[in-house]
Order: C-alpha cells, then structure tokens, then sequence
C-alpha cells in the first residue's frame, strides 16, 4: 500500500492539501492512517499560483482539503487550481473539503445589484471539476443547495458540547442566540445541555457597513446562570462582545463563547480579551496563529470529525450518522 493511499477493494483514496492550514491537513491524514500527496505549490512574482502533485492520482477518489482563511481569494484560487489539476490527471472522483467555505454570509441578496457570492463558489467549484463538496457548519444550509452536486454539511456541535458539559452546571446554564436569526440552533444546542431555558440578544444591523451591529437588549431568562453564547463563527468579535456585555449587564453570572469558525479578524482578539467572557471556545476549522492567543481561548481539533466524514464518503457510508440523524 502507497503511503499516500488507502485500497478498500478496487478503491482508491487520495488526501490533497492547499497551503492554507497544512496543520490541519497532516491531522486528518492521521486519522485516516495515510500520508498527504506530495504537492509543489508556489506564487509567481504577479502572484499567479502554481500547483502539482508528486504522484499518480489516476482512478482515484481524491480529497481537497483547503480551509479559506486570510488571504481568502489566494486560498481559493489555490483550491480551484489543484481541482483543476486532478480532473485533468484522471482523477476518478473529486471531493473539495473546505472546513470554513469562504463567501458563506453572501447567500441572498439585501439590495439590488448585489452578487450572491456564495452560489459563485459553489459555481466555480463545479467548473473546476468537483463532483462534491464537504464543509463544516455553512453560514446557512440553503447554501447546500447552490451546488449540483452531493454536499455533505458537517457539524461541530458534538464535539463543542461535549467540551462544553466539563465546563458548566447544566442544570443552571442557558444557551443565548446573538441574534434572533441562530435560534433553531440554540434551541438543538439547549436539548443537548439538558433543556434549560433559551434567551438571544437583540441586535440592529447597518447592511450597507460590513462588521458593524449594535446588541441591544437580551430576551431571556439569564440572570443568575451561566450562559452559553453559541454562534457559527468569530470575524471582528464585534456582534458576539457585545452581546456578552449585555448578558452580563442582564445579570448571567458568567459566560462561555463558543463559536466553529475562529476568523479573528482585528480587532477581534482585544474585544475578546476584553469583553467579560470566561472563556472563548472554537475549533481550528482555521489557523490559528500564536499571535492571536489568548488566555481565556480554548481551540478543539476538528481533524477527527473531518477524517471520519471523509472514511464514510470514501466506503459508501453515511455522513449522517455522525451526527444523530441531524443534518
């Protein structure tokens, strides 16, 4: 057996990885008991992207694995350009697996004249020569529907609730949504601790300036318990700081934050630092840098859940049941 293949049968499973977060990638390889292709990949001096593989990957069932962090188009790019490259190397099926898919907020239009990115993305994938897609908790599940093609929707949820039931008292925890629009969440989130009350702050947002909402008021019943302040992602923490001020200002007597995606744009590690939550929980769907560490943040390894998801695509499993029936 190749160091970089796995036989079941006829089969044959490849693992590809971009230069985004090879750390990940050398993790879900791990889990599946192989090695990462050999890729080159370099930039131009224009910054055009070169990318190939060190070994035959003809008639195999590869994986891509690219998260989009910063500098998001260059990771993108990157990706789409080592699609490219399997399709015209004979590669017998391709799966991009992108644990946080860039352009997700962008999944309708608000005014006129505006793109709906995220459906691009899935177009451009397609294109390439993807024949499926694997990502990890989209923005929104409608995006599932932008792309021809299976979509296998990954869920962090059990391994942020299983960190998160050593943290807590769950007979005295409410789960808080930062917004009304992530209540269906908190509720799944609220059955998983036990069914303790639900709350979410109101908040106002300025769609015309990205990054800017104002949390107003919590509806809810917090005071008095520990809260768990639970949504999809962390861009400049300005939406999640400040509905832990006002959680704290209604009375909670702590709060968690826990988020799957940790982007962490400035200036979001100062407001995180500062804002009063006990602690900062994410996954490394994204690099995590030293540099944006801090004391109160705790990063789960997601690797586990991705390499088993990829072992079920790859023998004909269900993705499903890796998460209860829930999808």
């Amino acid at each position: 057996m190749s160091a970089t293949i796995l036989n079941a049968g006829e089969k044959r499973l490849v693992l590809v990885s971009g230069r985004a977060h090879t750390e990940l990638a050398v993790e879900v390889a791990k889990g599946l008991g192989i090695d990462l292709v050999p890729t080159t990949a370099y930039d131009f001096a224009n910054g055009e992207i070169y990318a190939r593989f060190g070994e035959s990957v003809r008639g195999a069932d590869a994986f891509v694995l690219q998260s989009h962090a910063a500098p998001i188009n260059q990771w993108i790019m990157e990706q789409l350009l080592m699609v490219d490259a399997l399709k015209r190397a004979s590669a017998k099926t391709i799966t991009v697996v992108a644990p946080f898919f860039g352009y997700a907020r962008q999944d309708k239009k608000h005014r006129g004249r505006e793109p709906i990115s995220a459906r691009l993305m899935c177009d451009l994938f397609l294109a390439a020569g993807a024949d499926r897609l694997m990502s990890v908790d989209m923005h929104t599940a409608q995006i599932q529907g932008f792309f021809d093609g299976p979509v296998d929707h990954l869920w962090a949820m059990p391994i942020l609730v299983d960190y998160v039931r050593t943290r807590v008292d769950t007979s005295q925890v409410t789960v808080v949504s930062p917004d009304a629009g992530r209540i269906r969440v908190a509720e799944q989130w609220a059955a998983k601790l036990g069914g303790g009350p639900l709350a979410f702050v109101h908040k106002s947002r300025d769609i015309r300036s990205p990054n800017r909402t104002v949390s107003n008021r919590v509806v809810g019943d917090v005071e008095g318990r520990s809260c768990v302040l639970v949504d999809d992602m962390i861009d400049t923490a300005g939406t999640i700081s400040g509905a832990v001020r006002v959680v704290l200002d209604a009375g909670a007597k702590d709060v968690i934050v826990v988020a799957t995606h940790g982007i962490l744009s400035d200036p979001a590690v100062d407001r995180l630092s500062q804002c009063g939550a006990r602690e900062v929980v994410i996954t490394d769907t994204l690099p995590i840098p030293e540099e944006r560490r801090f004391g109160s943040l705790t990063v789960l390894s997601i690797a586990p859940l991705i390499a088993r998801a990829i072992r079920e695509v790859f023998d004909d499993g269900s993705v499903t049941s890796l998460f209860d029936g829930q999808t």
